[in-house]
């Protein structure tokens, strides 16, 4: 088994995180994606990521939320981060210094009244327009249309 050296290249250290990506079946999509996150993390502080500092990540995330980027691709980079540290390089102390950022949940849409109606005349129609119910055929499909049909 060879050594591997402490601050390999960073071609090797790409190649490196494919295999270890490759023999947990990460995908395709996830593989192209990690390395994308790594590789960006690596212009932003301007050296190998390997080389990397707990200050360097909490800069890295910083800079993120400021150019507004949102929490799902915040959150994408998380996880590659993460698995670079955590797997390919083995710093897991750096790895725990990246923190998930919370997704905040959506109002539900509230429909107008006009909405509503619309949406009630067209329920309406396409309950007057609609094929026979298969419900006369449950008996004969082992099927109980009721809790009281036994």
């Amino acid at each position: 088994m060879t050594a591997v050296p402490s601050h390999p290249s960073g071609s090797a250290l790409r190649e490196r995180m494919i295999e270890d990506m490759s023999m947990r079946g990460f995908t395709e999509a996830t593989r192209r994606d990690y390395i994308r996150c790594v590789k960006a993390f690596a212009a932003f502080i301007g050296r190998s990521p390997d080389m990397a500092t707990a200050e360097d990540l909490r800069r890295f995330q910083l800079h993120q939320t400021r150019v507004g980027m949102q929490a799902p691709s915040i959150n994408s980079s998380v996880s590659a981060l993460r698995f670079f540290f955590t797997v390919t390089i083995d710093r897991p102390d750096l790895s725990r210094r990246l923190t998930l950022i919370h997704q905040p949940r959506r109002l539900p849409l509230v429909l107008s009244v006009e909405e509503v109606v619309r949406l009630l005349e067209a329920a309406h129609r396409a309950r007057s327009t609609r094929l026979p119910s298969a419900q006369p055929m449950a008996p004969d499909c082992g099927c109980r249309r009721s809790w009281r049909s036994r």
